[in-house]
């Protein structure tokens, strides 16, 4: 369905063609007699390719997609749905101390499977799955959770904040969406080095609010940024609403605002995922051109294991979307439709996804923290004199008390 412009809502009666304005800041507009405020524009469609029963509506959006390559990424949401499961309960245990689940998003992992693999990645913190897809291991996300001695970023994030240099996966911050200008300068870096690259930015509805969303989209919009913005809006911004965060057509009329090439698709169906995200990273690296894409789905968990939701919404809401529009059920439909899968296989692979977790977990909860020494290292090449005598004051504490400090916990 196309996209009004905003000259449709200023058609004067007068049978006179209507002359360009000149002004710099409008070049597109048109003058008009009527004295008129323009409130709204045509709402933009969701695209779907699949319905909530696995059927693929239109055999022309049917994918091109391999049954291994199908059956892998199916894999990788049920196993995403196991380590979720066994972290969350971890986590209520006393084990770690934070964790974030996808329950209810796990068709992001479409978006993820559309990407060169050498595509940049900003994650907001709901993103384990694009990072599973690309093959960071069960092993890297406990140790990571843990902030034991084999965590890549050294024990110095909490738990969730992954990152990977080799798998080209920036490492999560917590402040909200200041991955955002960060994606757009990234991307303009790409295209000036013509790497063909483009740069891929999360972020939930809820980030859109903030400043940084956009002077993000407006820097990629006008310096010409491969970049692809992809919005989650699964309806809560932790607590708010999304009734209550916005009174415009979602996050993809601003898009539209920013002079973005904008899709909004059906968040739950991971071919639409896939699709628009394969269309929307040929746009950006062949154009150098910003792509914001608007996936609509719900968050079936609490936003984190620092919150409850049943303080600001019912039980029974949830339950009813986890049952007439689950990612995983309908992606499993339409590989039973294509005879890829079979329904004992769920059991199965949920088994042993169990299983490698559980297994990953054990091992990284054995494994002792990092060595006290990185926290003088990766931040200056050479030690500033005052940093030195730090380091060299903490080293001599840990010789006089020992047991104190625990040094047997900790890594050489």
């Amino acid at each position: 369905m196309p996209i009004r412009r905003q000259t449709a809502l200023f058609s004067g009666s007068g049978s006179a063609p209507r002359k360009k304005v000149m002004f710099p800041g409008a070049l597109t507009s048109e003058y008009t007699h009527d004295l008129r405020f323009a409130s709204s524009v045509e709402s933009i469609p969701t695209y779907q390719v699949m319905d909530t029963d696995g059927r693929v509506l239109d055999a022309a959006n049917e994918p091109q997609m391999s049954k291994d390559e199908a059956r892998h990424i199916y894999k990788n949401m049920l196993i995403l749905n196991a380590m979720d499961q066994i972290l969350y309960e971890a986590q209520r245990q006393g084990r770690i101390s934070f964790y974030m689940t996808s329950f209810g998003e796990e068709a992001l992992i479409g978006s993820a499977a559309a990407l060169d693999p050498k595509d940049h990645v900003f994650g907001q913190y709901r993103e384990a799955g694009v990072l599973l897809q690309r093959g960071f291991t069960l092993e890297q996300f406990m140790n990571q959770c843990y902030s034991n001695e084999k965590d890549l970023g050294k024990g110095r994030q909490m738990p969730i904040h992954y990152g990977s240099k080799e798998l080209h996966f920036q490492t999560i911050s917590s402040p909200l969406a200041t991955q955002i200008p960060q994606a757009a300068g990234a991307a303009y870096a790409m295209r000036r080095e013509g790497s063909k690259q483009c740069a891929i930015c999360y972020f939930g509805e809820g980030a859109a609010s903030e400043g940084d969303f956009h002077a993000g989209l407006n820097m990629a919009a006008t310096l010409g940024c491969p970049v692809i913005f992809y919005c989650r809006n699964n309806g809560y911004a932790i607590s708010t609403p999304s009734i209550e965060q916005y009174r415009g057509d979602g996050i993809a009329s601003r898009g539209i605002g920013y002079g973005i090439d904008t899709i909004r698709v059906d968040g739950n169906d991971i071919w639409a995922i896939y699709s628009a995200t394969k269309a929307a990273r040929k746009i950006a690296v062949e154009q150098n051109k910003p792509v914001l894409i608007e996936a609509m789905t719900y968050r079936v968990s609490h936003h984190s294991t620092s919150d409850d939701s049943s303080a600001y919404r019912s039980t029974k809401e949830v339950e009813d979307w986890s049952k007439r529009d689950n990612p995983i059920s309908r992606m499993r439909a339409w590989l039973e439709g294509k005879g890829w899968w079979t329904k004992s296989e769920d059991a199965e692979v949920t088994k042993a996804a169990k299983a490698d977790v559980l297994r990953a977990f054990a091992a990284a909860e054995t494994l002792k923290k990092p060595s006290i020494r990185h926290l003088f290292e990766d931040v200056y090449d050479q030690l500033p004199p005052e940093l030195e005598r730090e380091r060299t004051e903490i080293e001599a504490l840990i010789r006089k008390y020992p047991d104190y400090y625990q040094v047997n916990e900790f890594a050489k």
